[in-house]
């Protein structure tokens, strides 16, 4: 009888599997705080809360304030013992750090007096990464976790690094959600807006809006008008599609081009920090016909919501507002479709707006539970509102990793010194760089770095300081070249890859001591990497990031040489200035024996003879000065981000995310040459996949001259006939050459020296520019003569 039925799969249906960031992945009743090397928090805490401090990077001292709920500091309370003061912590608070304000606000608001106060001291320099103390909380409170560290000394490479707390609650709460972040500044206004609803609200010229996503994976709409038009009944809202027009972005972003306008080009806000970056401005807040033909009449939806919230300020409905949709994921495909997916923020990633004029707002908590716009479970929104008396830097958000907690773009310790000479800065790994300067513009600054000297902030690559007994062993088995036989003072350019040969970074290599190294690259992933692969293989050594305590302008040119000459002094068992070799470096100080310490590197991203100046943040200014006085007798010029890419492509030097990848091998990124197979008898991390891809090889990196002054950009596409063989990674029109030049990715079955390729414009077929490949990766100076001379 059963023959009669189909077989069927057995059992009930298995649910999805979904690898998400650790943040959505916590226990309940689990809370994660990173704290900052040279940073501090203040966490609330109740009887039977259990405390885990990791040390992360390694070798990071920490101090502990234990307060009960009177202010009182006492150890005891998480059954430890004080050993002296928190002399860390106070040095900290004395700085005007402003990441520290919340805590400044907590202490006072719950009178904590530090003069007095003996802390719990945890970790020495040589505690190995990834070390746990753990603790048990036996009263009501809170505690104060500090990462305090000094100046780092370039040479020590004493820097501060990260430490991770773990919060396990003894009570679980009666709600999952997440709780809200700490405010920025004191608040004037605090608007809760639940799920599924709107709220309107009045906000003064110059204050600010916080708009935030309080449990993640939340959309929020937003409108505004302004308040002197509706007073005349002008309903003007903010206009997306005006906004788009003249920012030239899909939704504005902290930095230059950052102004939201209404649809008569009144600026209404403008962004100020932003800790998400996706959002969507192409489509109408949902409405009421969405839902209906989508099969659910009748669903609550944000257009009517507003309507309701908005008819207190006199302000008529619409059947669909157009908005400024936070944290809604949308893009367009290659076919002109637009779709969408879950959002991208995080429990408590936030919008920071400031209001340009007297405005009135709307924004809603997005009803939307019929797809993933709300990751299929809706939640609420917070506003914030503070007063226009606060001063918030500009910054963005970005994360090593997904479980990486965000880092707010900073300055570097140059920018003021660039910022007299340039308002264009634009985002840059987590900084502000000079993207062109007001006197000259960049292509005279292209010329100054060819025929004299230019000064540019490299101060965003990211630095690691490599130490202990076997980082000598780590670097050999990380990257492609050989350490060994790097000496003590030089520095080599090598590439970093994973097992299957993909490219995680290039960057270079400096040998400070046996067993001392500092890499320097283009990402912050490359410490997480170099310490996975040290846990791995159970070395010992630490390595620490330092990018932070030390930052570095490139001085290049033919005249940069005779311009630092003035300025540079160094110690007599150290090489003197005249005698530093092309990839060597030495410690120094500015003019003389007693001046500021600084390291000098005779190497560069511009193909010219040059240097890198690297210091302490508190002593860029002064760096800067004394370089820019002298420079003035060389025809110094400052140089930003425009003109470097120029000289870089002209010269032949890779950019990460253009001309390589963790899909491309060294020999496809063009530097083959940091691949040492045959002299270099360590293994080392991807050999046996760069031999096989060595020995196969499927794609080149070349150069092409272009015989059309039509514009090219990375990613245009490469064809012999009507086959697509490569595409073009990075791009420029040479002024020295007088043409175009790119540098492309092409098949080893078109990549011979003088054959004739069609770069496609359009859709590749309708508009193309002849090219041919060049004789070498490089238009200038193909033999590095300049910046060996």
């Amino acid at each position: 009888m059963l023959d009669h039925y189909p077989t069927v799969r057995p059992g009930p249906p298995k649910p999805s599997k979904i690898i998400q960031p650790r943040v959505f992945s916590l226990e309940p009743g689990t809370e994660r705080y990173v704290i900052p090397g040279r940073g501090a928090v203040l966490i609330p805490v109740l009887a039977g809360d259990r405390m885990t401090i990791s040390n992360d990077e390694g070798g990071q001292p920490c101090e502990i304030l234990a307060c009960d709920a009177r202010g009182r500091v006492d150890a005891e309370m998480i059954g430890a013992t004080a050993q002296g003061h928190a002399a860390g912590l106070q040095s900290l608070l004395a700085s005007d750090d402003h990441s520290l304000r919340a805590l400044r606000m907590g202490l006072d608001a719950r009178k904590i007096d530090l003069a007095q106060a003996q802390a719990v001291h945890l970790f020495e320099k040589t505690t190995p990464a990834g070390t746990q103390a753990d603790f048990g909380v036996a009263r009501e409170g809170a505690l104060i976790i500090a990462a305090p560290g000094a100046a780092m000394d370039a040479e020590t490479q004493n820097t501060a690094t990260p430490l991770t707390v773990v919060i396990k609650r003894a009570t679980l709460k009666s709600h999952v959600r997440f709780e809200l972040p700490d405010p920025l500044a004191d608040p004037l206004a605090d608007v809760r807006i639940h799920s599924q609803t709107a709220e309107a609200y009045f906000v003064k010229a110059g204050d600010y809006i916080q708009i935030i996503d309080v449990d993640g994976r939340q959309c929020t709409d937003f409108e505004c008008f302004s308040a002197r038009k509706l007073d005349r009944g002008i309903e003007h809202a903010l206009d997306v599609t005006t906004t788009r027009t003249l920012m030239g972005h899909a939704y504005p972003m902290p930095g230059v081009h950052a102004k939201y306008y209404d649809q008569e080009m009144l600026p209404l806000v403008e962004v100020v920090q932003d800790t998400c970056g996706r959002h969507d401005a192409f489509a109408l807040a949902c409405s009421a016909k969405y839902y209906d033909d989508i099969g659910y009449p009748g669903h609550v939806n944000c257009s009517d919501n507003f309507n309701t919230a908005l008819s207190n300020f006199g302000v008529g409905g619409r059947p669909g507002w157009m908005a400024i949709n936070f944290f809604f994921n949308t893009a367009i495909d290659d076919h002109g479709v637009m779709y969408t997916d879950e959002p991208w923020s995080r429990p408590g990633d936030y919008v920071l707006l400031r209001a340009l004029t007297d405005i009135v707002c709307v924004s809603s908590a997005c009803p939307d539970d019929t797809t993933a716009a709300n990751g299929w479970n809706p939640t609420d929104i917070h506003i914030r509102t503070y007063s226009g008396k606060e001063t918030f830097q500009r910054s963005i958000a970005t994360r090593a990793t997904p479980d990486s907690e965000p880092k707010m773009t900073k300055k570097t310790g140059f920018h003021d010194s660039f910022a007299k000479h340039t308002r264009n800065f634009v985002e840059y790994n987590g900084y502000w760089l000079a993207n062109c300067f007001a006197a000259a513009g960049p292509i005279e600054e292209y010329w100054a770095c060819r025929q004299k000297a230019v000064i540019m902030d490299l101060s965003p690559l990211r630095k690691f300081e490599i130490t202990g007994p076997d980082a000598e062993a780590l670097c050999q088995y990380a990257f492609t070249r050989n350490m060994k036989t790097l000496a003590v003072g030089g520095v080599v350019y090598t590439a970093m890859c994973y097992e299957h040969g993909g490219m995680i970074d290039d960057g270079t290599v400096f040998r400070l001591a046996r067993d001392n190294f500092r890499w320097i690259g283009g990402t912050e992933y490359g410490g997480e990497w170099l310490r996975e692969l040290a846990e791995k293989l159970g070395l010992k050594v630490l390595i620490r990031s330092s990018t932070d305590q030390l930052h570095n302008v490139a001085v290049q040119g033919p005249n940069s040489r005779d311009l630092l000459r003035e300025l540079v002094w160094t110690a007599p068992h150290n090489p003197e200035f005249d005698q530093l070799d092309w990839f060597r470096f030495t410690p120094a100080r500015l003019r003389n024996e007693a001046g500021t310490a600084f390291v000098l590197s005779r190497t560069g991203y511009t193909g010219e003879l040059g240097y890198e100046v690297m210091c302490h943040p508190k002593n860029c200014a002064e760096i800067f000065e004394a370089i820019w006085e002298v420079g003035q007798g060389y025809g110094l010029k400052p140089m930003g981000l425009e003109a470097l890419d120029m000289v870089r492509i002209e010269a032949g030097l890779v950019f990460a995310g253009y001309d390589f990848s963790d899909q491309t091998d060294p020999f496809e990124a063009g530097i083959g040459f940091t691949v040492p197979l045959k002299s270099k008898t360590d293994d080392f991390m991807g050999r046996d996949a760069l031999i096989r891809r060595k020995e196969t090889p499927a794609r080149k990196l070349v150069g092409l001259e272009i015989d059309s002054n039509v514009d090219v950009a990375h990613g245009d596409c490469v064809h012999v006939g009507r086959a697509q063989i490569g595409e073009i990674t990075s791009s420029m029109r040479s002024a020295m050459l007088g043409k175009n030049i790119a540098l492309a990715r092409v098949d080893v079955a078109h990549c011979e020296v003088g054959t004739a390729l069609e770069i496609g414009k359009l859709d590749g077929h309708q508009k193309r520019l002849p090219a041919v490949i060049a004789p070498t990766l490089a238009a200038f100076d193909p033999k590095k003569e300049r910046p060996r001379s």
